[in-house]
């Protein structure tokens, strides 16, 4: 006889779409996830993130997407279940926006479906927008341009880094930009297995993702436009478009 619990919590540990579907049920008062390909697609790059394959990657997805709820809080839940020694911080460009991600993911992680599926993880302590593990490993929340001194990690996930109004401005585009190439590098744990993920809207030509992409062509780049100029193909899986 079929055990569906254990079923259940084989999906969960292999399938990152269905733990986002459990992910967003459980924020969203037991309201179902409306699926769309654009997840899959996202879902696809964060696994392979997840696997090593890469470790440097862009998603620009327009607002109300569902880009926060799976980048910056299901996918560093699903990180640390199959790892709690991950280090991981989540930045965005404010306090009060991280720590909404970070109590997000606080309630995942505390979940009956998430304990059950991911044992071997468990909250030691827990303070503001940081979640410690038993093994060693946490998400810290901070916001852009925040002190980093002194602090390291293995996984840093930016969401939004900037509002659409000040990336109007040149200095504070700069700053920004100059923040991710002085400060934020520096903080990895390993240059060359650590992982940066970038996750938001374009706002201007020569925001962070511009910055980025006229800087270096390491980076792998999921562009999700709210309307697409002309015909293209978009991998939601392995060989599958």
């Amino acid at each position: 006889m079929i055990d569906e619990r254990k079923v259940l919590n084989a999906l969960l540990r292999t399938k990152f779409k269905v733990f986002l579907h459990y992910a967003v049920r459980t924020l969203n008062a037991g309201a179902p996830l409306l699926d769309n390909w654009h997840l899959d697609a996202i879902a696809y790059q964060l696994e392979r993130v997840r696997t090593g394959e890469v470790t440097r990657l862009i998603i620009n997805v327009p607002p109300r997407h569902l880009k926060s709820i799976t980048v910056s809080v299901a996918f560093p839940a699903f990180l640390l279940g199959h790892d709690p020694r991950r280090r991981i911080f989540g930045i965005s460009y404010s306090n009060d926006l991280s720590y909404k991600h970070a109590a997000d993911f606080r309630t995942i992680v505390e979940s009956g479906w998430f304990q059950r599926a991911f044992p071997n993880m468990k909250i030691d302590r827990a303070a503001g927008g940081d979640v410690f593990t038993t093994r060693r490993g946490f998400r810290k929340a901070t916001s852009v341009k925040a002190t980093l001194t002194g602090l390291g990690g293995g996984v840093f996930i930016i969401d939004d880094p900037q509002k659409p109004e000040d990336a109007q401005s040149e200095a504070l585009r700069n700053d920004i930009n100059q923040w991710f190439s002085n400060t934020l590098l520096s903080r990895l744990d390993n240059k060359q297995t650590g992982v940066i993920i970038v996750v938001m809207q374009r706002v201007h030509l020569n925001d962070l993702t511009g910055h980025l992409l006229e800087k270096s062509q390491d980076w792998t780049v999921l562009n999700l436009a709210a309307i697409a100029e002309e015909d293209e193909r978009i991998e939601v899986g392995k060989g599958e478009f």
